[in-house]
């Protein structure tokens, strides 16, 4: 089949972008719709009931090299006007368009692409409902991959404009419980306001060790003030506040040694929300070069690169499987302006299946040099 620019990359990412999938009810109709899409193209679809989730598995081709595309489906929430795509000046904005819809419909179309001419590589697209997530405990992800779930190389759709992201910082996300004594709100300087406190052990959080450190990769960890929430009235000194802060450290560093570091600033009490590893693929692993090389083709200046942001590469990386980060050009993920380049749309499904042939390719040359195998003689013959 090859590049079919009849199946527009843009149009599939616009119906991705108008289901509000921060919801349950859109998610699963979101999941529905690209269930049908697939099937529609004869590729064989499962769907996976995961700890009460579902995830899709579409799979083309039946090869000795396993190769999994890695999408969700999920979006952090938005305003309405924000699940109604919109292009501009060659952009297409909208949730989720940057992060990941856009590079998910991508994938799809680079699946139904490859389908009729990769023998050498079985390729798998993973589309799962609950990478956004913060909450403790597994995702979907995690759970298939303690379930079994393996390959020789994944490619997770991650924003990184069109660079192959080989690092990636940790996940460090605590909630700190700062302690103050109540007052009356007309002399708060015979109390001691927990919010006030909080906001200054987080000041001091930025001036930990840690935060200074660095690498050939990244300048710094990156430190956020997710959510604050103190005091019970507007006329009372606030004796208590909770603080979500959100640490991305980098590969090297120790998220114990972190929390000791925090904890060295005084009596608040610390909580783990959620923990994950950094992510680190060597550049010079021979995927990561085949990915290299398809962009190349396509898209100037394209390098291995770090990226801030974590993913559910690190899922895999954990039991060996190499996954690395690779999306189109876009910006503002998560804020108001989320946009993709429409014209990298296409670059990305392009390099995608350039990509998926050349492994196909490599993998039926090194199967046709192997040296046969040396029969054992017969009963008869011995």
């Amino acid at each position: 089949m090859g590049y079919s620019p009849a199946v527009d990359e843009v149009q599939l990412a616009e119906r991705l972008i108008g289901y509000d999938t921060s919801r349950r009810a859109d998610l699963r109709l979101a999941m529905d719709f690209a269930s049908g899409w697939l099937e529609a193209r004869d590729i064989a679809v499962e769907k996976r009931d995961v700890g009460g989730r579902e995830a899709l598995c579409a799979r083309v081709g039946a090869g000795p090299v396993r190769i999994v595309l890695h999408g969700h489906m999920d979006v952090v929430p938005g305003h309405p006007e924000q699940f109604a795509p919109r292009i501009e000046a060659g952009r297409l904005y909208g949730r989720g368009a940057y992060d990941m819809k856009g590079a998910l419909a991508a994938m799809m179309l680079a699946l139904a692409d490859v389908a009729p001419g990769c023998p050498g590589v079985e390729v798998q697209l993973l589309v799962t409902p609950d990478e956004e997530r913060g909450d403790p405990g597994a995702n979907t992800t995690e759970m298939l991959v303690e379930q079994g779930l393996r390959a020789d190389f994944v490619v997770c759709g991650e924003p990184t404009d069109l660079q192959v992201g080989v690092q990636a910082k940790g996940v460090l996300m605590m909630r700190v419980h700062v302690c103050g004594r109540a007052a009356h709100g007309s002399t708060p300087w015979l109390g001691h306001n927990a919010v006030l406190e909080a906001v200054d052990t987080f000041r001091a959080i930025e001036g930990l060790p840690f935060a200074a450190e660095s690498t050939s990769l990244f300048a710094r960890p990156s430190i956020n003030l997710g959510r604050i929430l103190g005091g019970d009235a507007v006329n009372k000194v606030p004796d208590f506040c909770r603080m979500d802060v959100d640490v991305r450290y980098l590969p090297g560093q120790d998220p114990a040694e972190i929390l000791r570091q925090v904890g060295s600033l005084g009596p608040a009490e610390v909580e783990v929300l959620l923990e994950r590893p950094p992510a680190y693929v060597p550049p010079d692993h021979p995927m990561v070069l085949a990915l290299l090389e398809a962009v190349g083709r396509h898209e100037p200046a394209v390098a291995s690169i770090g990226r801030d942001g974590a993913s559910d590469a690190v899922a895999f990386l954990s039991v060996g499987v190499p996954a690395i980060e690779f999306g189109p050009r876009g910006a503002g993920h998560h804020g108001p302006d989320e946009h993709v380049e429409v014209a990298s749309l296409a670059t990305y499904r392009r390099a995608l299946g350039d990509f998926l042939r050349a492994v196909s390719r490599d993998a039926i040359t090194a199967e046709a040099a192997a040296p046969a195998p040396i029969a054992s003689p017969s009963p008869e013959a011995a």
